[in-house]
């Protein structure tokens, strides 16, 4: 299988997104309830195109990273946050999550970031494998953060400086 091409986002993306968004969707990873038509657009004022990078395998849109500020303070300017990875299923296991993570880590550093950071629920092993074989660390555990299918889960926050 070739390697993943990652672009940034164009808005034309939004259906795509959207469908991609809405057949991975996991309690292993989300924490809002499912969603239910009539869905809204991917895109929003808060989440638009550019803060996200894509990957495609030929010409099928795989998986996407969602880069953003994890505040609007200017003393933390210098901090990017992965705030949503997903990887469509048959494509999992083909580097397209590693790609992603690469690009977002060359994206932020684009950007003037010195740091890069996440936050995972704690059972999602899979992810956080792969957020540690890329070079990211716990740096904190809100314990028992949710409450998702009746089991309590924690949130772990993971970064990584660039």
């Amino acid at each position: 299988m070739p390697d993943p091409y990652v672009r940034i986002a164009t808005p034309d993306d939004d259906e795509a997104l959207g469908r991609l968004d809405r057949a991975v969707w996991s309690t292993l990873h989300g924490v809002a309830p499912r969603p239910e038509p009539p869905y809204a657009p991917f895109f929003s004022e808060r989440s638009v195109p550019g803060n996200h990078l894509v990957a495609e395998l030929g010409s099928r849109l795989v998986g996407y990273v969602r880069l953003g500020l994890p505040t609007s303070l200017a003393s933390n300017a210098h901090v990017r946050q992965i705030q949503g990875l997903a990887v469509a299923e048959d494509a999992r296991g083909h580097g397209v999550g590693r790609a992603l993570l690469r690009a977002a880590q060359e994206e932020a550093r684009r950007q003037g970031a010195r740091r890069l950071t996440l936050r995972v629920l704690g059972h999602n092993a899979p992810a956080r494998a792969l957020y540690e074989s890329e070079g990211f660390v716990v740096e904190g555990v809100l314990p028992e953060e949710f409450l998702l299918d009746g089991k309590y889960v924690d949130d772990v926050l993971m970064g990584r400086g660039l």
